[in-house]
């Protein structure tokens, strides 16, 4: 039987960050993808730019200016990617059962607890009650992309 490899969290922070970020663009895609196939765009204001202006505002005094709230959407999107892979992968590194089914458990429980509990908790989104039921199918439709193409990237380079 051969030695097990020590931990190397150092390269797995940064495999999670680069599978954050390429999971994120995939979720994007995907995203965009879902949205034409059901011809239904995303009406108003997404949850990020909500959450570019929650920054924004106990910072400057004042929300995202109109030229800039998609760009700072963006950046909330890949921010929150990049620090879901890099958890991920750092629990992955110490042997937690975060991987199983291929991230799957890891994209259910992200879109249980992110858009079904803190988004609606800090006012970014209606109540899940509230919410309609493609609404949660559509969550977690992107949920699960985001984490099969996160633990792609992630097993690609950490072996």
């Amino acid at each position: 039987m051969p030695p097990t490899p020590r931990p190397d969290f150092v390269r797995a922070a940064a495999a999670g960050l680069l599978g954050g970020l390429a999971a994120s663009a995939v979720m994007t895609g995907f995203q965009a993808a879902w949205a034409d196939a059901t011809g239904k765009a995303n009406e108003g204001e997404s949850t990020t730019v909500k959450a570019a202006d929650a920054i924004a505002e106990p910072l400057t005094g004042t929300k995202v200016p109109k030229p800039y709230r998609e760009a700072a959407g963006s950046a909330v999107h890949y921010a929150t990617g990049a620090a879901l892979g890099i958890g991920y992968a750092l629990a992955a590194e110490a042997e937690w059962p975060v991987t199983a089914g291929f991230g799957v458990v890891f994209g259910t429980a992200t879109a249980a607890i992110l858009d079904e509990g803190v988004v609606p908790a800090l006012g970014l989104a209606p109540s899940p009650a509230a919410t309609p039921p493609a609404t949660h199918a559509y969550s977690l439709a992107s949920h699960l992309v985001f984490a099969v193409a996160l633990e792609a990237v992630r097993r690609g380079l950490r072996g």
